[in-house]
């Protein structure tokens, strides 16, 4: 028909899963509904929480008379480029004095992952690289999948990572796929915090990982959403992306600052590239300004500016140190107080895996029938992977959590 409209063929996408579970949960009357699902840090009120150190410099940053909104450069501001890079990898990285180091800012953790993308399925190994294998953990966070495919990736797939009988790490299953692999694969690594399960490799388990990887020729894409916030220390969480480095491998990590800054908003994030030489880094560069001109053209200023006056500055620093700490510490205590609870009620299976795992997310461990009976039935909204935002939890709300997971776990098998 000729009145028919253009788009009369596009489909209805299925809502992304985190933020239907929001709008069920704000649209839920029920008095003492709980909201686990969105990863975003809540205070003990269950408020967001505008760092200290935050507000701090957004201060100083009105009453800069210097300051002003001409455009940054294409890859960002070059002084938060430089001190993000050195957050993760450190001061005295070898590789940042031998300027083998380079930043691009972005938008966000998922943005950095976007640009890498774009320019592995370009330049990796040659050129066009569309059949390149791209592993992701199985889990991993739903947007991986997603954004490697849409980069133009055609080979997304799966590596063993958890083991639900043990709910720990399956590290025999993953050495297995790294080294059955097709050589030069693409692989997506959590750098701490694993989401959403929150079981990380120890040291000794990733310098096995790294040395399959090496010999392999396999490429190592660091996630690190959580540095600082996982364990509240910004070396111990960036140990793998370190270790990898001294190791002489070459790797992108993707960072993001909403969590450690509580900058979501701002969509703050960087993509460090360690290259083999100096003059490898300026034409890796040279091609991320043409991806991320025909992208954003041009980074928001706003958060990197926070970012960058924090970290350059000894006193804001420690501060903030302090800020993340806090938020790190209030996570392990709702940790040991969810297991001590469920422990006490008797809750069949074992909880340990609660006070094992870290960060932001605990992988309880209950299956999609106890996940909808916490939802339908007590009204806490929790992923339908069992996954639980340990932010979410309260003092004023952790019993009834806890109740609940009791009751779904005996009721529902």
């Amino acid at each position: 028909k000729e009145d028919m409209s253009v788009f009369c063929d596009v489909q209805q996408a299925a809502p992304v899963a985190v933020f239907k579970l929001t709008q069920d949960f704000n649209n839920d009357q029920f008095p003492n509904k709980v909201n686990l699902g969105v990863g975003a840090y809540r205070t003990d009120e269950g408020k967001p929480w505008v760092l200290p150190v935050v507000k701090k410099v957004e201060k100083l940053i009105v009453h800069d008379d210097r300051l002003n909104h001409e455009y940054l450069p294409i890859l960002g501001l070059p002084e938060f480029r430089s001190s993000s890079s050195k957050i993760v990898l450190g001061d005295d990285s070898p590789a940042i004095r031998e300027d083998r180091v380079g930043g691009v800012q972005c938008l966000g953790g998922t943005g950095a992952l976007k640009m890498g993308a774009e320019f592995l399925r370009r330049f990796y190994n040659g050129s066009n690289n569309t059949k390149t294998p791209v592993y992701v953990s199985a889990p991993t966070w739903e947007n991986h999948n997603a954004v490697f495919s849409s980069a133009g990736f055609e080979d997304v797939r799966p590596y063993k990572y958890w083991d639900a009988e043990k709910r720990g790490l399956d590290l025999s299953g993953f050495l297995r796929d790294l080294e059955s692999c097709p050589e030069r694969s693409i692989f997506v690594l959590h750098a701490c915090a694993h989401n959403p399960t929150g079981t990380d490799p120890s040291q000794e388990q990733w310098k096995q990982i790294a040395e399959v990887m090496m010999r392999r020729k396999l490429f190592a894409f660091f996630d690190s959403a959580y540095q600082g916030f996982a364990s509240g220390n910004l070396d111990k969480d960036a140990w793998a992306v370190c270790y990898f480095v001294s190791m002489g491998i070459e790797m992108f990590c993707a960072q993001s600052f909403s969590k450690n800054f509580g900058l979501y908003n701002e969509r703050v994030g960087n993509l460090t590239i360690v290259a083999r030489d100096a003059d490898n880094l300026k034409r890796v560069l040279s091609q991320m300004e043409k991806i991320v001109r025909t992208t954003w053209s041009n980074p928001p200023s706003q958060g990197a500016r926070i970012v960058a006056i924090t970290l350059n500055s000894p006193e804001l620093f420690s501060e903030w140190k302090d800020n993340v700490k806090t938020m790190a510490d209030r996570v392990l205590l709702m940790r040991a107080q969810l297991k001590a609870k469920l422990q006490s009620l008797g809750t069949p299976g074992t909880w340990d895996h609660i006070t094992d795992q870290i960060g932001m997310f605990s992988f309880t461990g209950l299956n999609s029938k106890q996940v909808e009976y916490m939802v339908k039935e007590k009204h806490v909204y929790l992923m339908a992977s069992g996954r639980i935002n340990m932010c979410g939890l309260t003092s004023k709300n952790i019993d009834y959590v806890a109740e609940s997971i009791h009751e779904a776990v005996t009721t529902v098998q």
